[in-house]
């Protein structure tokens, strides 16, 4: 592989320089204005939390304020430096209710991504306030260098304040210029090892962050694993097993009349064999709850369309989907799909489900499928040990995803699913 020689390095490419110094200028002012308002809102919270109350909106305030103060930060070093400074989202539990908010605010309250980059911000406003001035001394040095033109007698040398007498005003505009100007450069490249210090995890935390989701992952797909064993367990014990049972009793029932009552006995046949008939009907179902084969050939896309055609509620299916996705993927979002209906049909009482399935991301910041299950049921859905919602979550956490619930009591109730597409 060749290389350009005749360019200067990426570091030192003086356009990058240039728009690193009208960065931090704007930073400068930008800066200030948002972190002054979070810690206004921050003290504004702490101080009357405790006598009206009220201070807990001021702190969830100043914390999502100070999150947008971050992520500000982390897209501008990252759209001018392209250190790979990871996209900073908010944190969510995916629970419900009082509890599931308090720890969804924990979360984004001990997320160490948001708050290197408020420390980056911080050192990048002092830094364009420095810009500011260099800027203005550049300035400044240049009428010092050409005020012997206008006729001046002296002046003042830049960022100093020291006076200059007539004879030396040119060569202290001069020296003024390139030392201001120094000051821009020096500025420019301590902006870019900072922020590549604060902001980029080292490869040990990257090790740490990538084992600590394996794990979770590894973790999600046991206890799927599990919640799905005890719904087939469950379904063979109250559903085909009774009914085989009871077509084995008919059958007997038939052999004895056979001779004595051959009327008797071709109706209890007759009835083994409806019988027979609806148990083979909910072992088809039962396998197409463990596996959809019409997934593998059709897509997601037919998959769900068949899936809305077989629910017991309406369903108003949405879906655009620009390709295929792993196997892995379509399936968590068609079987969290699928649970959310028979949820709808059995405990939500719901008399319309709608369905909307996107394809979010690009190639670069990784694609992604996202979809909404809404039912406008009774609502108060919660998550519980192996639950269909529990098995769920566990499933979207196998495949890399996030869930979110939404059901307050009274309904509607929501549910939101992210799911890489190559996971």
């Amino acid at each position: 592989m060749t290389s350009d020689t005749s360019s200067p390095p990426r570091r030192l490419r003086p356009l990058r320089r240039l728009g690193t110094l009208a960065q931090l200028a704007a930073v400068a002012v930008v800066g200030v204005g948002l972190l002054t308002t979070v810690v206004i809102l921050f003290s504004t919270g702490i101080g009357t939390v405790l006598v009206f109350g009220i201070g807990i909106l001021f702190l969830v305030g100043a914390l999502y304020l100070a999150w947008v103060a971050a992520w500000l930060e982390h897209e501008r070093v990252e759209g001018l430096y392209g250190h790979g400074v990871p996209r900073l989202t908010v944190r969510t539990s995916g629970e419900p209710g009082f509890r599931g908010l308090m720890r969804t605010l924990w979360l984004q309250f001990t997320d160490g991504g948001m708050w290197r980059g408020i420390g980056s911000l911080a050192i990048a406003t002092v830094l364009g306030w420095i810009v500011i001035g260099a800027t203005w001394g550049v300035i400044s040095s240049v009428g010092l260098a050409l005020s012997p033109l206008s006729g001046a007698a002296g002046g003042t040398l830049p960022l100093t304040g020291i006076a200059v007498t007539e004879g030396w005003v040119v060569v202290g505009g001069i020296v003024g210029g390139l030392a201001s100007l120094g000051i821009l450069f020096g500025i420019s490249l301590l902006d870019d090892l900072l922020t590549r210090s604060i902001l980029v995890p080292s490869r040990e935390a990257i090790l740490a962050e990538q084992a600590r989701t394996a794990g979770a992952q590894r973790a999600g797909a046991v206890r799927a694993s599990e919640v799905e064993r005890t719904r087939i367990e469950r379904d063979l014990h109250d559903g085909v097993q009774p009914r085989l049972v009871s077509v084995g009793m008919t059958l007997g029932l038939a052999q004895q009349k056979i001779d004595s009552d051959p009327v008797a006995a071709k109706a209890l046949i007759d009835e083994a064999h409806t019988s027979t008939k609806a148990a083979i009907t909910e072992l088809r179902q039962l396998a197409r709850g463990i596996h959809a084969s019409v997934l593998d050939d059709r897509g997601l896309d037919a998959a769900l369309s068949a899936l809305a055609a077989r629910s017991h509620v309406p369903v108003a299916l949405d879906i655009r989907l620009d390709e295929r996705c792993s196997a892995t993927s379509e399936a968590a979002i068609y079987f969290v799909i699928a649970e959310s209906l028979t949820n709808a049909a059995k405990h939500a009482r719901a008399t319309e489900v709608r369905v909307v399935v996107r394809s979010r991301g690009d190639a670069a910041t990784g694609r992604l499928i996202w979809a909404r299950v809404e039912d406008n049921g009774i609502g108060g859905a919660r998550v519980l040990p192996g639950g269909g919602l529990d098995g769920i979550m566990n499933r979207v956490l196998a495949a890399g995803g996030t869930a979110t619930l939404d059901s307050p009591a009274g309904g509607p109730t929501a549910l939101e699913v992210t799911v890489p597409c190559a996971s």
